[in-house]
């Protein structure tokens, strides 16, 4: 409970943090090196440019996360390992004073699209085990790709269980994915824009 106490209160607005060109870089090469060691099949996902670009954008939130770090914190992460099928898995994105810490990041531009909203696996395949530790920590990130330069949005964190859960807007996520809308939770008083 110490660590809540020590970096919750940090920030309460969304934060914009620069991303430095080398994070960039690391980022782009990872979703590269990783891409042909997924299987998204489950989710309706086979178009390599989009398993690519995904995994770059959620490096890029993660990478943003790291602002806790200006912000007296400790920050592990996040990981640039690729492995291999078998030893995936679905450890916490970021440790932050010892806390675990999932990230889900989205493009501005599919926002404009779609609504700002993340994502969770929640398909008969697989599912995130995070959906059901209802005191496990999000980061919520947006990366503002339509800006120049990179940068990224980073929100409060909230818990699993602060978050409201809708079916995707997207139909053909429906059953395979739940997301988080910023609109509903806005709405409900849960986080500011």
């Amino acid at each position: 409970m110490f660590c809540i106490i020590v970096f919750m209160p940090t920030f309460q607005a969304p934060q914009v943090v620069p991303i430095p060109d080398d994070a960039k870089e690391r980022a782009r090469a990872f979703a590269f090196a990783v891409t042909g060691t997924v299987n998204y099949k489950d989710s309706n996902q086979d178009v390599i440019e989009k398993i690519r670009d995904d995994h770059f954008v959620s490096k890029l939130g993660e990478e943003a996360a790291i602002l806790f770090e200006g912000r007296n914190c400790s920050v592990e992460g996040p990981d640039y390992g690729v492995y291999e099928a078998k030893r995936k898995s679905w450890a916490a994105d970021l440790r932050v004073n010892d806390l675990e810490v999932a990230v889900k990041t989205q493009r501005r531009s599919a926002a404009n699209r779609y609504g700002l909203s993340w994502t969770f696996q929640d398909s008969p395949e697989r599912r995130d085990p995070i959906l059901d530790r209802p005191d496990a920590w999000v980061c919520l990130v947006v990366f503002e790709d339509l800006k120049e330069g990179t940068e990224c949005v980073v929100h409060p964190l909230r818990k699993i269980k602060q978050l409201i859960f809708e079916a995707p807007r997207l139909a053909r996520l429906v059953g395979k994915k739940q997301a988080v809308y910023l609109e509903t939770l806005i709405q409900r008083g849960i986080m500011k824009e």
